[in-house]
């Protein structure tokens, strides 16, 4: 039949169920989060390239072209100015380099570091002011030391407390063309050292003699030798006085260098001891001038292992 040779097609009706508002998905949420972080990163570099001085600038870009280099040895605008201001300082006509607080903060700290040493200066000169009158003191009160007054100078000098004991024609502190130390001169030095002992101020100990030429002459045993050898048997007394040894710094002979009588060379008054309380200015440039001579004597090190490359001994090759 000619109907059966068709194949009847079924007829597939589709029923819509309308349902309640469904909510939307969250993935446009997510979008435009990132999309406002991205745009609050931008305004936020906007602004940092805005208030970035031009040494800074450099200093990133200097970083990312070498940044090994950077970080071993530093350099110029490294990330090192702090003000908005451009060139980086308190002077608004600028707008390169940095001229910054960085500058001025560095002069206020110097200014700092100026007014407490004046301060320390002050406090050291009150310290040796007192100590000046406590020997004074102990000096007078002593009965066996009070008829020396005229012969222990006291004064305040640019390098410190100045003790000065110096000689008498008919009381010599030392036996004649000698560094043997004199009765009264010990009971002088052991009591000033009993009173030294009491400050943390290193001393100088300093030998003179007048100008009258000794024994042999310069060539031979000389004034030289003796001061160093009258100064160095006062040290010693000193220390039997109590005075601990690590205040000395230095013990020295002049000779007749520094006469106290210019006006008269032969002057019994040109031989003398003196023992310098020194203050911390003077401390320090003993200190600078050894550290000096250290480290211009000193060989280099590149040199010593050459040197010790070149005089060890090589292996036989075989």
């Amino acid at each position: 039949m000619a109907g059966d040779s068709k194949k009847v097609q079924p007829i597939i009706i589709k029923r819509i169920k309308k349902a309640g508002h469904v909510a939307h998905g969250g993935a446009w949420k997510i979008a435009y989060a990132d999309f406002v972080t991205a745009m609050m990163a931008f305004f936020l570099l906007m602004w940092l390239l805005g208030s970035t001085t031009e040494g800074d600038k450099k200093g990133i870009a200097d970083y990312f072209n070498a940044p090994l280099k950077v970080a071993f040895f530093g350099g110029s605008g490294a990330g090192d100015a702090t003000s908005l201001i451009k060139g980086g300082g308190n002077n608004l006509s600028e707008s390169v380099g940095q001229v910054k607080k960085g500058k001025s903060e560095t002069a206020d700290e110097k200014a700092r570091r100026k007014a407490l040493r004046e301060q320390q200066a002050l406090a050291e000169a009150d310290r040796l002011r007192v100590l000046k009158q406590k020997v004074q003191e102990v000096i007078a009160n002593d009965g066996r030391l009070a008829q020396y007054q005229n012969q222990i100078q006291l004064d305040l000098t640019a390098e410190g407390l100045r003790i000065q004991i110096v000689d008498n024609l008919n009381r010599p502190m030392f036996a004649s063309g000698d560094a043997v130390v004199q009765g009264y001169m010990r009971d002088i030095l052991r009591a000033i050292g009993g009173v030294l002992t009491e400050v943390p101020n290193k001393l100088t100990i300093e030998g003179h003699t007048d100008a009258k030429p000794f024994g042999a002459g310069e060539m031979g045993y000389s004034n030289w030798e003796l001061s160093a050898d009258r100064a160095n048997a006062s040290r010693r007394e000193l220390m039997a006085g109590g005075m601990n040894p690590e205040k000395i710094l230095r013990v020295q002979g002049l000779a007749a260098s520094m006469l106290y009588e210019k006006n008269d060379p032969f002057s019994p008054l040109n031989r003398r001891i003196s023992i310098i309380v020194m203050n911390r200015e003077a401390e320090d440039r003993v200190f600078q001038a050894a550290a000096a001579e250290s480290s211009a004597t000193e060989p280099p090190i590149e040199d010593e292992k050459t040197e010790q490359a070149a005089s060890s001994p090589q292996p036989a090759s075989r």
